[in-house]
Order: C-alpha cells, then sequence, then structure tokens
C-alpha cells in the first residue's frame, strides 16, 4: 500500500497534472492519501512524481496515522468508542483491515485524506523541487516514507 504525500501546491501547473493530482485525492499541500498499488496508480505517480513523494507505508506507522489523524465528516476525530460501535476492538485490528482492503475507511465514513503538518526539522537538503534519489524530497522513497509520516504527525 502506497502512501501519497503532496508536497507542492497546484498554481502555474499543467491542466493533465493538476487533474491527475486531483483523481488521486489530494487537494493542498501536506495531505497524505492511501493508495493499493497497481499498474494504473504507478503510470499516475510516476506522472506526477515531482509534486509529490510516496512509499510503502508499514503497519506501525499506518496504525499512529489512524490514531493522531483519521476524521470523520464534520472533522469529528476517530476515537475508541467510534470504533467499538463499528466492532473493531481498535486501532491496530483497523490498521491490518485498512491494509488487506482499502474500502474499509469508506464503509466506516473514515476521511481518506489525512491533514498533516509540515515536517520537523524540514524536508531534505535538496528541497522539494528535487528528486529524493538525487538529495531531494519529491518521488519515490520506498520505506523512507515512514520516517517522513512520522515527523509530519
Amino acid at each position: 500500500m502506497y502512501a501519497i504525500i503532496q508536497l507542492r501546491g497546484e498554481v502555474n501547473v499543467r491542466k493533465d497534472l493538476r487533474q491527475t493530482i486531483k483523481r488521486l485525492g489530494l487537494y493542498r499541500k501536506n495531505h497524505l492519501v492511501l493508495q493499493l498499488e497497481s499498474p494504473n496508480i504507478k503510470r499516475m505517480l510516476k506522472k506526477i512524481e515531482s509534486f509529490i513523494t510516496f512509499g510503502e507505508i508499514d503497519e506501525k506507522t499506518l496504525t499512529r496515522l489512524l490514531e493522531k489523524r483519521a476524521r470523520l465528516a464534520g472533522n469529528k476525530k476517530v476515537d475508541l468508542d467510534f470504533l467499538k460501535k463499528n466492532k473493531i476492538d481498535s486501532f491496530t485490528v483497523l490498521a491490518k483491515k485498512v491494509f488487506e482492503e482499502k474500502k474499509v475507511l469508506k464503509e466506516l465514513g473514515i476521511k481518506k485524506v489525512f491533514r498533516l503538518n509540515a515536517p520537523r526539522k524540514g524536508f531534505e537538503r535538496g528541497g522539494i523541487k528535487k528528486l529524493f534519489s538525487t538529495g531531494g524530497a519529491a518521488g519515490y522513497r520506498s520505506s523512507d516514507i515512514n520516517a517522513l509520516i512520522q515527523r509530519m504527525m
């Protein structure tokens, strides 16, 4: 499962790139969405790679993300009482279910966008315009995305 974070805004961006960003469910900087791996998603990510960063999220980070940043309609926080009403024991169980299939969040009414802060101590030295492979922050970063998410929560 990919965690995708938007790094840059959409002002003065080509229309096709802007539409691709919207189709992924990203609307603002520092927002995160979860997507299952598929050939279509990979092509979309490759197309807008200079505006986002993405990688494989692990279960521990996903659990913490759901605890701290998951929201319901009306900006209500997801808490244990809500999970108990929906017959889910804890956030770890919810994270395991999300890993198995992404539709769990939609069925529970949890928003698919997680609003994060800018990362503590900033992005990598090269800035958000360079790719991660060349010392920047944009593009594919495999499991290093987990450290970035921890700094942004």
